[in-house]
């Protein structure tokens, strides 16, 4: 069992341990772990030594510090490959990333519910501390004059727990007639109560984003303040967002032929869903099954997947590529999202997203940001195992089951 990876992981180590285990004997031995870590301790070494420092004499603070400054080096050549002057105002920084992101190949439409479904939904709901927040004096106006992925993501941000639980109440009676395709939106409100509403939310949630996946929208915060690392920041924000939206998409076009489409739809928006694929004592998550088919790792089943998914709905974006086409520099970032140092007890993250909220936000070294590499990590090691051709088998076999279940027809 390697320790590298264990600590990387934040994983407890009698679990992680026992978790392995299952994962050799179900994949027949083949030591995918030790393999994986020692990929990650050579990468990790080699952007060490690309930063300038001595892999063999440089500690957890030291590297944080540096993969900082590399960011703030970034943020510069970001801003004026796309234009962004010095004096420019945070909004029209964020316009400039809107317009870059609408740029992007987006592979397909997305699976969303219909626009006057969802505003039937809201209207009944009638969220009421969003319509003073933004100004309006009327539902029946702020129903008119706001576009309805930008009033969600208002009530997201301002609607108590209770709206929000009755709001996926409501997804539970959805009907595949309720939802539509349509391509990815990066959209930024412009009315002038958004800025103190965005202000608020990054203070509080640190984000500069809200996704809004039922939609098929990614909301960009009209913040009033700049911020280190804020162009970067929000592009890489807004593409995890585009991938799990992708995720989501895929999965509801996939409950179509379920007699508990709603509940599904719903449970799947307020969490995500995981398959009945076990793998080392644990279910699947439906995102790591849509990455793994995503980046290629297995072939598609189109027995498993058609009518209703395609291959390009199980496209996935590589977002550090994408963050590389923005400036040559910024190539030093790709194939970084998995790695971390292990420093004694300590684990640095090599994500650009966990770097970049370090410097947005001003984090300390002891409240360093790791989950996203965390998260990366942890599907990788899944795939090594699922590389087997016995895991795979079981995989299929078991979404097979579960997606294309057997209808029942009275007499």
């Amino acid at each position: 069992m390697s320790r590298v990876l264990g600590t990387l992981l934040g994983a407890h180590e009698v679990s992680f341990r026992l978790q392995l285990q299952q994962l050799e004997r179900a994949a027949g031995t083949p030591s995918a772990d030790i393999r994986l870590a020692t990929q990650i301790m050579h990468a990790t070494r080699q952007k060490i030594r690309e930063l300038g420092f001595d892999p063999a004499d440089t500690t957890g603070p030291e590297l944080y510090e540096a993969l900082q400054a590399r960011l703030r080096k970034d943020e510069v050549r970001v801003r004026a490959s796309l234009d962004i002057r010095a004096d420019m105002p945070p909004v029209e920084i964020l316009q400039n990333i809107q317009r870059k992101l609408k740029t992007l190949d987006q592979h397909s439409d997305l699976y969303v519910i219909k626009q006057s479904k969802m505003k039937q939904i809201i209207k009944k709901l009638k969220p009421k501390a969003t319509m003073k927040r933004l100004g309006y004096r009327s539902m029946d106006s702020m129903l008119k004059h706001e576009p309805m992925a930008q009033l969600l993501a208002a009530c997201q941000m301002t609607e108590s727990a209770d709206w929000q639980e009755a709001r996926i109440h409501e997804y539970e009676k959805l009907q595949p007639k309720d939802f539509e395709p349509k391509r990815p939106n990066f959209v930024m409100p412009s009315t002038k109560q958004w800025p103190s509403i965005a202000d608020s939310h990054a203070l509080q949630h640190r984000h500069t984003i809200i996704n809004v996946p039922e939609l098929g929208t990614v909301v960009l915060l009209p913040m009033s303040q700049d911020v280190p690392g804020l162009a970067i920041t929000t592009f890489v924000l807004a593409l995890h967002a585009l991938n799990d939206m992708r995720a989501l998409s895929a999965y509801i076009k996939l409950q179509q032929v379920h007699p508990d489409f709603g509940k599904n739809v719903s449970g799947a928006i307020a969490h995500e869903p995981l398959t009945e694929v076990e793998v080392g004592g644990d279910k699947l998550s439906w995102k790591s099954v849509h990455w793994f088919y995503g980046h290629g790792h297995a072939a598609y089943h189109p027995d498993v997947f058609e009518p209703h998914v395609q291959p390009e709905d199980l496209a996935w974006h590589n977002i550090e590529a994408a963050v590389s086409e923005l400036h040559p520099a910024l190539s030093f970032w790709e194939e970084t999202e998995m790695l971390g140092l292990l420093y004694g007890d300590d684990a640095i993250s090599l994500n650009i997203l966990d770097v970049a909220l370090g410097v947005c936000n001003k984090i300390e070294y002891t409240g360093r940001v790791l989950n996203n590499m965390r998260e990366s990590l942890g599907r990788e090691l899944l795939a090594r195992y699922l590389h087997q051709d016995n895991l795979q088998t079981v995989m299929v076999t078991s979404l097979d089951d579960e997606l294309s279940p057997e209808l029942e027809f009275e007499n």
